[in-house]
């Protein structure tokens, strides 16, 4: 005769929803103590090595990829239609900035004196504009 208390009863696709959904262990035992009144990290532990003979963290590893897939599918169809979205997709998936680089060009001798010219130019008329006013 088995002694003890009885073995808490853990769904095992409302398990790998949590995980889908980024739950931590914290929060699944949170979630099992509302639930079925009682729950421990080792009772987690425990189910994950009966369910899947591997540790917690090895399953949380591969089935919050599930969750990401989700996340990233929503995040997609929600770019579609948001502006503010699609900058954030742009900027952090395709590398797209919108800072301007500046680069300091040395201009040949004949092009610098074009542009002193035009300055020259541009003020004298400016002064000249200003005048007959």
């Amino acid at each position: 005769m088995a002694r003890g208390r009885p073995k808490i009863e853990i769904d095992q696709q409302e398990f790998e929803s949590l995980l889908a959904i980024q739950c931590t262990i914290d929060e699944i035992v949170a979630f099992y103590e509302h639930k079925l009144g009682s729950c421990s990290k080792s009772t987690i532990e425990r189910w994950c090595k009966r369910t899947y003979k591997e540790n917690f963290d090895t399953i949380f590893a591969k089935k919050r990829a599930f969750g990401k897939i989700s996340l990233r599918r929503s995040g997609w169809q929600l770019a579609m239609k948001n502006p503010a979205v699609h900058i954030f997709y742009c900027k952090n998936f395709l590398g797209m900035t919108d800072k301007q680089e500046i680069q300091n060009v040395t201009l040949d001798e004949n092009t610098r004196n074009e542009v002193d010219n035009l300055v020259n130019a541009f003020n004298s008329f400016k002064s000249n504009k200003g005048n007959s006013d």
